[in-house]
C-alpha cells in the first residue's frame, strides 16, 4: 500500500471490530463461492456455508482481535484438498480487494498481512511452499 492510499484522518486507527469481521468474512465467501477456479474447491469442500462462515468469523477475531475463540485446525482441514499454488494468489488477491473495498486503508492493510502470512503458512503445511532458501536462491533437486 502506498502512502497516498493512507487516509488522512484517524478513521482507520479505530479498532477493527467483530462486527466489521463478519461483513468482511460474508462478502469474501460469497465471492470465493462463485470464483471460477476457487468457488469448486470450496464448494466441494463445504457443506454448511452458514456455519463455515460462523466458523472464520471466530478464526479471524482469534488473529486480528486476540479474542482465542476460534478452536480448530485449519492446517488438517486444508491438506486434504486438492489446492495449488495458484489456488493461495487467487485467495489472497480476493481477499486483498473484498478488504480494501470493505475496511478503512489501515485496517485492510493490516488484514491482508494477517492473511499474507497465513497463506504462506498453509502453503508450506500442505506442501506447496515457494522453493526458495532464505537468500532467494531456488532449490536444486538432486533426486
Amino acid at each position: 500500500m502506498t502512502a497516498s492510499n493512507v487516509p488522512t484522518d484517524t478513521a482507520g486507527d479505530a479498532a477493527l471490530t467483530e462486527a466489521q469481521l463478519a461483513v468482511l468474512v460474508d462478502r469474501f465467501y460469497d465471492r470465493v463461492r462463485v470464483h471460477p477456479t476457487l468457488g469448486p474447491v470450496f464448494n466441494a469442500a463445504i457443506d454448511d456455508w452458514p456455519g463455515h462462515k460462523a466458523l472464520l468469523v471466530s478464526f479471524w477475531s482469534s488473529v486480528a482481535l486476540g479474542t482465542r475463540s476460534y478452536r480448530g485446525n485449519p492446517m488438517a482441514k486444508h491438506r486434504g484438498l486438492p489446492i495449488h499454488a495458484a489456488h493461495f494468489e487467487q485467495w489472497l488477491d480476493l481477499w486483498q480487494a473484498t478488504a480494501s473495498e470493505l475496511l478503512p486503508a489501515v485496517q485492510a492493510e493490516r488484514m491482508v498481512g494477517h492473511a499474507t502470512r497465513i497463506g504462506r503458512s498453509l502453503r508450506y503445511g500442505v506442501g506447496i511452499g515457494e522453493r526458495t532458501r532464505g537468500l532467494g536462491l531456488p532449490l536444486v533437486d538432486v533426486s
